[in-house]
């Protein structure tokens, strides 16, 4: 992270942040493309995952750009983190987040989960949460979460079944 820092998000960003959502998960779905087959695939998870993956990007940043940090390096945005707070129940909960592909193992998600933890906190929340799958794609990022104090507590699994 030595040139790399973590900032607000600015509208102009959006385009390279669903560029990284894109790049990023895409292991993700090629692995449930493979486990599932094209039909079962593309009436899961919609027959265009990357334009659905930048339209949540887009929905949320366009509703709560305060609530989405960027990491930048060199000019330009390698990884992005989306929260979002609960004052109720006084959780702050971590929602899409990904670092390109080319800049993983830096550290970069390590520096942003803490950075977004801090802010809970600053912003009174008592309690966090990330929501990950257990496949071998999301691998870094459960170890990445670990490496910030999150803790596996319910594990969930999907199925499906063709009729």
């Amino acid at each position: 992270m030595s040139n790399a820092h973590i900032r607000g998000f600015q509208p102009e960003d959006l385009p390279r942040l669903c560029e990284i959502a894109v790049r990023a998960w895409k292991p993700y779905f090629d692995a449930c493309r493979a486990l599932m087959g094209d039909e079962m695939f593309d009436a899961a998870m919609g027959p265009d995952w990357r334009a659905e993956k930048s339209r949540q990007i887009e929905d949320f940043c366009q509703k709560y750009p305060q609530w989405c940090l960027v990491t930048e390096l060199d000019g330009q945005a390698v990884g992005f983190i989306t929260c979002h707070f609960n004052r109720d129940r006084q959780l702050g909960e971590i929602g899409n987040n990904a670092v390109d592909p080319e800049y993983q193992g830096r550290g970069f998600g390590t520096e942003m989960y803490r950075r977004v933890l801090e802010l809970f906190r600053s912003e009174g929340m008592r309690f966090a949460k990330v929501h990950t799958n257990l496949d071998e794609a999301h691998a870094p990022a459960r170890a990445a979460y670990e490496k910030v104090g999150f803790v596996q507590m319910v594990p969930t699994v999907e199925y499906y079944q063709r009729l």
